[in-house]
């Protein structure tokens, strides 16, 4: 560990405690800190990045508050919300504000977030250009077939004024404008990188970035940080103020993670800091 993160470790364990100690006097029904620690919880989330992220906290920081992170891989999008509602999991880690929110409504559960934790950013890559404004007329482009990040795909294009769109786009009907004659093809999410080699250009999310090799000096167009995809940390109401759901947001959204977030996966992960 270099020397000088050493401090920023510190400073990130003794502004958490300080919030727990805090958490402690104002409530009753939250355990209160003691001699040993914070003790354990319960984290769900997917390996890269927020596996990782919480790997790492676990070394750093998270000992010297005597909390311990659990974390509880998990292979889908689809699993660590029922995990977190029944009481399996204190807390997740891989999800917007959105996903939450549309979980709560399709399931009728009531899962809160803590708040904002960082940014996985999707981006284009090509292998035969090296900036976006390069997209000759009509050239291929393939975009993941899901409605969230469908639209999501439409809305960097839009960004960067090369097609209009609506403003609650979520697929090819909701293009107003295609004065380049785009060629989209919409490809299963997990398979976009392997259709690099066939098209000009692939969006990505960094959930199959990474493994697949990809990183941000590759990619033609990286999200913005005014993206509304930053993942949240969510937990159960009854322990939105625990001392250690209070502390692990303290940590993930210190400096420290910040530096290592940036370290590890350069623009791909855009960490909050508080």
């Amino acid at each position: 560990m270099s020397t000088i993160r050493k401090p920023l470790i510190a400073a990130a364990a003794a502004a958490a405690l300080a919030l727990v100690l805090t958490a402690c006097a104002g409530t009753s029904s939250t355990p209160a800190a003691s001699g040993d620690g914070l003790g354990t919880i319960k984290v769900g989330a997917l390996q890269t990045p927020a596996g990782d992220i919480l790997n790492h906290i676990a070394e750093n920081g998270a000992k010297e508050l005597g909390l311990t992170i659990e974390f509880v891989p998990f292979t889908d999008y689809n699993t660590p919300n029922s995990a977190l509602a029944d009481g399996s999991i204190d807390a997740n880690l891989f999800q917007n504000a959105t996903f939450l929110n549309n979980f709560n409504s399709k399931t009728g559960s009531n899962l809160v977030s803590v708040g904002e934790a960082y940014l996985p950013t999707a981006a284009f890559y090509s292998q035969k250009i090296t900036d976006i404004k390069q997209l000759a007329d009509g050239a291929s482009i393939a975009i993941p077939n899901d409605p969230t990040n469908e639209g999501r795909a439409l809305k960097m294009l839009a960004s960067s004024g090369l097609i209009t769109v609506t403003d609650n786009v979520s697929d090819l009907s909701g293009v107003t404008a295609n004065p380049h004659n785009f060629q989209f093809k919409e490809i299963e999410n997990a398979t976009l990188p392997q259709a690099l080699p066939d098209v000009d250009a692939a969006f990505v999310t960094i959930t199959f970035a990474l493994p697949a090799g990809l990183t941000s000096k590759q990619a033609i167009l990286i999200e913005g940080t005014d993206s509304p995809y930053y993942n949240v940390l969510a937990t159960r109401p009854e322990l939105a103020n625990d001392p250690r759901i209070t502390a692990l947001y303290t940590l993930l959204t210190s400096e420290e993670t910040a530096a290592f977030e940036k370290d590890t996966w350069g623009g791909l992960v855009v960490p909050v800091t508080k």
